[in-house]
This record gives C-alpha cells, structure tokens and sequence, in this order.
C-alpha cells in the first residue's frame, strides 16, 4: 500500500474532472483503492430499496468516491498546495510547501 498525504479530515480542491473547481472535506479514504469521498464534491442519485432504517425507500443522493491523483490539499488561505513532511523536534509533521505552514 502506497502512503497518502491527505487525511480523512482534510479539505481539499479538484483539481481536474468533471468537479474541477469544487472544494469540500474528506470524509472517508480508500488506501487500497487510492480513492476518497468528499463532502459535496461527485454527487450521485443512488436507487434504496426499503429496509429497517429507510422504510419508505426511494431516490438518494450521496457522495461517490473520487481518485485522490484529482484532489489537491488547501491552505488556511484557501489556496492549493503540495505536502512535505520535516521534523520538528522529535515529531513529524506536514507542511504546506506554498505557505510553508504546518498542517
């Protein structure tokens, strides 16, 4: 498995796709997949047949998982970034290489 900058908690742009532009936060990530879901970010219309939690059923929208190739990690400014890691002291921690801030 391949270690992933982003974390679940994370807010992030697309940067190219159908969803280019649209900004949100990571709900949920998928190593072995290499995807993500975030929030409000590739909404699909998912058809639910009647259970104990939906008893009515029907037409929901949710949100399906995105490559994280696609995704780019935000600064507090709100600009896009690429990750680094450094120790400070003994801890590791990112950083956004643009602003240079730790994450």
């Amino acid at each position: 498995m391949k270690k992933l900058k982003i974390k679940s908690g994370d807010t992030v742009k697309v940067i190219t796709g159908d969803h280019k532009g649209e900004e949100g936060k990571i709900l949920k990530l998928s190593k072995d997949k290499n995807k993500a879901i975030v929030e409000g970010v590739n909404m699909v219309k998912k058809h639910m047949k009647p259970d104990a939690k939906n008893p009515q059923g029907g037409i929901i929208e949710k949100e399906a998982s995105i490559q994280i190739s696609n995704l780019s990690l935000l600064t507090s400014k709100g600009e896009t970034t690429r990750v680094g890691y450094r120790m400070e002291g003994d801890k590791k921690v990112r950083f956004a290489k643009k602003s240079n801030e730790v994450i």
